[in-house]
C-alpha cells in the first residue's frame, strides 16, 4: 500500500515547485514593469540670438616696460649700497656710492686753477688800455698785438679752467650712482669694498619698470589681416567690457585691468610665421612680473549668432564641433556644426540651431543619443558655472 502511494506524492510535490516559480516569474515581471527607471535629469539653457564680440586667444609673456643694467661711470671702491635689494625706489634714488676722496680733491683743484686764470684777466685788460692809449705816441703796433693776445690767452685759460671744474663736479657727482627712473631693483652684483671702473660690462644691478607692463603676444600670420583691421579700426585701442585685450594669468585667474595695443610688428617671421603684438597694461599691484606666462583675449570684431559655451560642446572625430539638444519630446538630439568661431568663453555659431532651442549644458555625460530626459531650466556664467533652477514640485493628489 505504501508502495502505491509514493508515486502520486512525488507527482504532487513537483506539480507545486512548478507552479511557485511559475507565480515567482509573473510577480517580478510585475514588479519590473510597475518600476521602471525615470528619465535622467538634465541642465539645459534656452537658445537666443543676438550680437556677440568674435575674439581670438593668443599665448604672451610679460616683459618690464623700462629695464635698465646699471653700470659705474667713474673708478674707484664701492664704499655704500643704500638699496635695499628686490626694493622699490625713486628716480634719482642713490644705488651706489664709490668712494669720491680722490674726486673731491679733484674738484678743489680745478677751483684753484680757475682762480689762478681769473686773477690773470685785470692785468692783462689793464695793459692792453694802456698800449691802446700809447700806440700812436710811442709804442709800437707789435707791442699793442702782443696785449690783446695776452689778453686772449688768460680769457682762454679761464674758459679752460671752468671746463676742467665742470668735469671734475660731473665726476664728483657719478660717485653716486642714482636710479634713471622708478622701478625694481635686483640683487646686487658688487658688495662693499669691490673695485669698480667706468663703463663696465658687468651690471651692479638691474633697474626694471613694472607698471605700466608689457605683454608681447605671438599671433600666426594667417590671422594676419583680421587683426591688422581690428587694430586699425581702434577696436583693440577700447577699454569697455565688451572690447580689447582681456589678460588670463598663470593660475587661470581674470585679471582685471583691460590692455590696449602698443606695437604691432610690420613683418612676419620667416622661421615661426608668427606676428608679434605687444599689449600694455596698467599694473599697480605687481601683480604681473616678467617673464610670466599669460593668454590674452582680443575682441577682434562682433557677429550675431548663438553661443555655446564651451562645457557644452566637444569634437568628434572628424574634428567638428558637436552639441546636445532636447527636442520637442525631451528627446537627446547631436547636432553638428561645421563652422564655428570664438566669443570668448564660448563659441558662436549660426547654423543648426534656432531660437528656442534647448541646449543641454551641464548631466550630457550620462545620456545617450535618442535617451528620454527631464530638462532642468539653468543659467551659467561667464567662468562656465552652471546654476540649475529648482524643477516644479509635482501636484499632490487631492484628499479623498
Amino acid at each position: 500500500m505504501k508502495r502505491r502511494l509514493t508515486p502520486l506524492v512525488t507527482t504532487l510535490l513537483m506539480a507545486g515547485v512548478i507552479a511557485g516559480c511559475s507565480d515567482s516569474s509573473e510577480n517580478k515581471q510585475a514588479g519590473a514593469q510597475g518600476g521602471q527607471r525615470p528619465p535622467s535629469p538634465v541642465s539645459v539653457i534656452t537658445m537666443k540670438t543676438s550680437e556677440h564680440p568674435l575674439t581670438t586667444v593668443l599665448p604672451g609673456r610679460a616683459s618690464a616696460f623700462q629695464t635698465a643694467d646699471i653700470r659705474p661711470r667713474v673708478t674707484g671702491i664701492i664704499r655704500e649700497i643704500p638699496f635695499k635689494e628686490g626694493s622699490e625706489v625713486k628716480q634719482g634714488d642713490v644705488l651706489y656710492q664709490v668712494d669720491d676722496d680722490t674726486y673731491m680733491a679733484e674738484v678743489a683743484q680745478a677751483q684753484a686753477s680757475l682762480a689762478k686764470a681769473e686773477a690773470s684777466i685785470p692785468g692783462a685788460q689793464a695793459n692792453l688800455s694802456r698800449y691802446e692809449r700809447l700806440v700812436n705816441s710811442g709804442a709800437t703796433q707789435i707791442e699793442y698785438e702782443n696785449a690783446k693776445t695776452t689778453l686772449a690767452q688768460a680769457q682762454a685759460d679761464v674758459a679752460q679752467a671752468k671746463a676742467t671744474l665742470e668735469t671734475a663736479t660731473i665726476n664728483l657727482d657719478l660717485t653716486k650712482i642714482r636710479a634713471p627712473f622708478d622701478g625694481i631693483t635686483s640683487s646686487t652684483n658688487f658688495s662693499i669694498g669691490n673695485v669698480v671702473t667706468a663703463n663696465q660690462t658687468s651690471a651692479l644691478t638691474t633697474l626694471r619698470r613694472i607698471d605700466p607692463i608689457y605683454i608681447d603676444l605671438m599671433e600666426s600670420s594667417t590671422n594676419l589681416q583680421r587683426l591688422r583691421s581690428a587694430i586699425a579700426s581702434g577696436q583693440l585701442g577700447k577699454r569697455d567690457a565688451t572690447a580689447g585685450i582681456h589678460l588670463t594669468l598663470e593660475d587661470g585667474t581674470e585679471y582685471a585691468q583691460n590692455g590696449v595695443v602698443d606695437m604691432a610688428d610690420m613683418a612676419v617671421s620667416e622661421t615661426t610665421g608668427t606676428y608679434s603684438i605687444r599689449a600694455l597694461f596698467q599694473n599697480p599691484n605687481d601683480v604681473i612680473l616678467p617673464g610670466m606666462y599669460v593668454r590674452a583675449t582680443l575682441t577682434i570684431g562682433s557677429e550675431k549668432g548663438f553661443l555655446l559655451p564651451q562645457r557644452a560642446a566637444s569634437r568628434n572625430a572628424s574634428g567638428e564641433l558637436t552639441a546636445k539638444f532636447v527636442t520637442a519630446e525631451n528627446k537627446v538630439e547631436t547636432r553638428i556644426f561645421p563652422t564655428s568661431k570664438e566669443s570668448r568663453n564660448s563659441w558662436l555659431v549660426t547654423e543648426n540651431v534656432k531660437d528656442g532651442d534647448k541646449l543641454i549644458v551641464d548631466g550630457f555625460q550620462w545620456i545617450t543619443e535618442g535617451a528620454t530626459v527631464a530638462p532642468v531650466e539653468a543659467t551659467i556664467d561667464e567662468r562656465g558655472l552652471v546654476t540649475a533652477q529648482k524643477p516644479a514640485e509635482p501636484a499632490q493628489p487631492a484628499a479623498k
